[in-house]
């Protein structure tokens, strides 16, 4: 099982760490284009600030950002998993899993980048501020400029089991499963069912989404759950108390798409 996940607009402290290697990232087929992303964002905070931060899309508050980046080839490297934080990795608290579970996560769990496309939970890498949104002057939009290495590079991490696909849309544009591998990918959506005069109303959340997609990442990994497709995955979903509607696409080479229907947000 391969789980893509969004990475966190706050992250955590770089620390005091050695600093970062690129070449001892996974997915070395990555390497030249996480050099290129890092070449220019190191460049353009080590510039005019005002420049960088309306590159980055920051306001005058996160100005601390800029000199983070200008610093990012010296600065400390935590694993992956220690840095981002946020409503989905609190809810996931990779921390607390016990030992079984934590290599669950090491090698079921990718988190994409704007900066490094794509990492495993036990890369280490330092603190950084540069989302899959930012158009860097030399590269242009990194949603778009990550696909054609992670078209490389992704399928072969795939495996040949099931893909579950959590990442929010900008993160999703830089790599979509296609062909075989789409036929076992499926993507969740979380929606809120409530009583209203007596009659159902769902609707779509939004900050509540990121944390049940880290409950239910949680909950396959301290359960040990591994299922090879959509369907084995709404089973095992189902057999872990959640409500799950899913149906299979019309035709092969389509995502499933399943909703877990919550009736609490928090």
């Amino acid at each position: 099982m391969l789980v893509l996940l969004p990475p966190s607009e706050g992250k955590a402290p770089s620390g005091s760490g050695a600093p970062l290697e690129l070449e001892s990232l996974s997915l070395p087929g990555l390497s030249a284009a996480r050099e290129a992303v890092l070449g220019e964002l190191v460049e353009l905070c080590s510039g005019d600030e005002d420049k960088a931060r309306e590159v980055l899309g920051i306001g005058e508050g996160l100005r601390g950002e800029v000199a983070k980046n200008a610093g990012l080839r010296t600065a400390g490297a935590r694993p992956a998993g220690e840095i981002y934080t946020g409503v989905l990795y609190d809810a996931l608290d990779l921390g607390s899993l016990d030992a079984a579970a934590t290599r669950r996560a090491a090698g079921s769990l990718l988190v994409f980048s704007g900066l490094w496309g794509a990492v495993r939970m036990t890369d280490r890498i330092p603190s950084y501020r540069c989302s899959m949104g930012v158009r860097l002057p030399g590269l242009g939009a990194l949603g778009a400029y990550w696909r054609t290495p992670m078209a490389g590079a992704l399928p072969a991490a795939a495996g040949d089991g099931l893909v579950l696909d959590l990442r929010s849309s900008a993160y999703a544009a830089a790599w979509k499963p296609k062909g075989e591998v789409a036929g076992r990918t499926a993507t969740v959506r979380v929606l809120h069912s409530r009583m209203v005069d007596g009659v159902e109303k769902r609707s779509v959340v939004s900050h509540f989404n990121k944390a049940t997609k880290g409950r239910i990442v949680r909950s396959l990994l301290t359960a040990g759950a591994v299922p090879k497709d959509p369907a084995e995955l709404v089973k095992a979903l189902r057999d872990l108390g959640y409500t799950v509607e899913a149906e299979a696409p019309g035709r092969a080479g389509r995502a499933w798409t399943l909703d877990v229907v919550v009736t609490e947000i928090h």
